[in-house]
């Protein structure tokens, strides 16, 4: 496993991921933060600010917690296909975010 920090309005989270696919949900951060002021609603989603990528992570503060990256993608995926966006093709991002879903869907059904 691998682990994101992302620093958010609410705090920071932590991201767990297989290694095989940290660099996709990075790359659709990246992706995400060029695109984002292209579109034309005036309340987009925040996005978190990628602060490191690790491999072993221990947790001191009991405030702190880490999200499977399922759940954190699937979060992302309903905050962006909520938006009622008209002028920007937001289904171009919809469907990264929605393939990064789907394949770590498919990795824990074959756990």
């Amino acid at each position: 496993m691998r682990y994101l920090m992302l620093q958010e309005s609410a705090g920071l989270n932590f991201v767990a991921l297989p290694e095989s696919h940290m660099y996709q949900l990075i790359a659709l951060f990246k992706r995400l933060h060029k695109e984002i002021d292209k579109l034309t609603i005036s309340d987009r989603p925040e996005l978190p600010t990628v602060l490191a990528e690790c491999s072993d992570l221990e947790l001191l503060g009991s405030e702190l917690s880490i999200v499977e990256g399922l759940d954190y993608v699937s979060q992302l995926e309903r905050r962006f296909a909520s938006l009622q966006e008209s002028e920007y093709p937001l289904i171009s991002l919809l469907t990264e975010i929605r393939a990064l879903q789907a394949q770590l869907e498919f990795l824990t059904e074959e756990e």
